[in-house]
């Protein structure tokens, strides 16, 4: 849809828009209304207030969240779907107790979290925590010491893959409301969130893990999981040992987990590669062997291709209808996330439809702060008042987008930096009312006060390093 004449001034737009992210925090927060109903709701008040035409409301809604869903939600489907057949066939299993072995047991806590950022790449947080749970608990009792010395690592790993790296639902919707390359946001999401996971995930949950002593909770599952402690690979590092995944099936091979996770990330470099190679006339960006391996290294198609060899490889031993039901079960969680971002593209078309985003535009630019600060401010405002880092991305992304379009000379990493600083904001203060701050309380035996002493502060550390890092990158874009 194109921007309509604005029916008011700057002012009453902006206050427009205040009075909807109010109204829409106050229906999640105080009337627990679900963040879908709510945010369709407020498209819908959103448009009236701003007097978008009465025979164009309905399309300008409808555009917004089909344009989203096009993009979100078959990337998240098919990411849902990798990650949960890696997840029942036993990668995690594989990854961790082959980084164990190798790393040692001075290094557990290292080797936990550099298989946390692999596994962690398809598989949403608190998934992949639960998954983890019971071989942390499983190292912290070969090991002994403090169970969050061993937790807070892979915690923080799966805390910024899931936060700065495609394809995960923040970062895939946040680059497809600000119109970012996602090879680029790929690239960009990991080149900032390794580091940052060191920093606040490896040193500082390390740091918090030695002050915070937390014994191994009495009924957890260690010891009794199946998981292989301390024999999972054979002398090659290719096999998981004797241990099954499920029944008398074999786990897979330590490489063929790596494989498979890395295989949709070089095909996405792919695409991203070619395109900037042809840009620079290194290659003939019109040939035909250029555009067949840029499809194949498109965000979807490398997916597409990852779940299909994820089908043949980790399928092999069971039967049609039992793959069937795996990804199936996959499905079912992300539904409600691909919903509810579809409805933050319904707010945000509204937003640019309406004139708010230039509004907001031009008063940043009176104001002189930066887009990539009032970005992360308003992210960080709404994910600490409602909790969902997923609604605050979404909200923030919806706001700003219009505010974006309306800026010149932005490059694409701008861009992409400006995806993984939403993605910072919507990390920053975990707490009561963020459901990952219960699970993570509740599996590792954590009273509130504790949680918010460990948990709290390494997801504070995470966003609050990682926009540092985004800041510094800024300056060469």
């Amino acid at each position: 849809m194109e921007e309509i004449t604005p029916a008011y001034g700057v002012g009453p737009l902006l206050a427009i828009a205040a009075g909807a992210v109010a109204l829409l925090l106050l229906l999640i927060i105080k009337f627990r209304v679900h963040a879908l109903i709510a945010l369709v709701l407020i498209s819908v008040l959103t448009a009236v207030a701003t007097r978008i035409p009465l025979d164009e409301l309905v399309d300008t809604l409808m555009g917004g969240f089909g344009t989203t869903l096009a993009e979100v939600g078959l990337l998240v489907g098919l990411g849902a779907m990798i990650g949960r057949l890696l997840e029942v066939t036993g990668g995690a299993d594989v990854l961790a107790n082959s980084l164990v072995n190798r790393f040692g047991a001075k290094r557990a806590p290292l080797a936990l979290g550099v298989a946390a950022l692999f596994f962690g790449f398809p598989i949403f947080l608190d998934a992949a925590f639960v998954v983890f749970v019971p071989i942390i608990f499983s190292v912290a009792t070969r090991f002994g010491g403090s169970v969050l010395f061993y937790a807070l690592p892979p915690l923080g790993a799966f805390a910024v893959m899931h936060a700065f790296v495609p394809p995960h639902p923040g970062p895939v919707s946040a680059a497809e409301f600000l119109d970012a390359d996602m090879g680029l946001v790929l690239l960009v999401g990991l080149v900032i969130a390794v580091p940052t996971w060191y920093l606040a995930g490896y040193v500082g949950g390390k740091m918090i893990g030695r002050r915070v002593d937390l014994a191994v909770p009495a009924l957890s599952l260690a010891g009794t999981s199946g998981t292989n402690h301390g024999t999972g690979d054979s002398a090659d590092g290719d096999t998981a040992g004797g241990d099954t995944a499920t029944g008398d099936l074999p786990y897979p091979r330590f490489r063929t987990v790596i494989g498979i996770l890395l295989l949709p990330m070089v095909l996405i470099f792919l695409d991203t590669g070619l395109n900037t190679l042809g840009t620079a006339g290194v290659v003939d960006a019109d040939a035909t062997w250029v555009q067949a391996l840029r499809v194949l290294g498109a965000t979807p198609i490398a997916l597409l291709v990852t779940a299909l060899v994820s089908l043949v490889v980790l399928g092999r031993g069971r039967s049609r209808a039992s793959v069937e039901n795996i990804v199936n079960g996959a499905l079912a969680p992300v539904c409600a996330i691909i919903l509810i971002t579809g409805a933050g593209g319904m707010f945000g078309e509204v937003l640019y439809v309406s004139g708010i985003g230039q509004a907001l535009a031009e008063t940043l630019k009176d104001l002189g702060i930066p887009l990539i600060l009032a970005a992360f401010l308003i992210s960080t405002g709404l994910r600490v008042a409602q909790g969902s880092a997923t609604v605050a991305l979404t909200t923030t992304a919806g706001l700003i987008a219009p505010t974006l379009a309306a800026t010149e000379g932005v490059t694409p990493l701008y861009r992409a930096l400006l995806v993984i600083t939403l993605a910072c904001g919507a990390t920053v203060l975990s707490h009561v009312n963020d459901s990952g701050f219960w699970l993570v309380g509740r599996y590792l035996g954590m009273d509130v006060k504790t949680t918010l002493k460990t948990w709290t502060v390494l997801e504070t550390l995470i966003g609050v390093i990682g926009f540092g890092l985004v800041l510094v990158l800024s300056i060469f874009a």
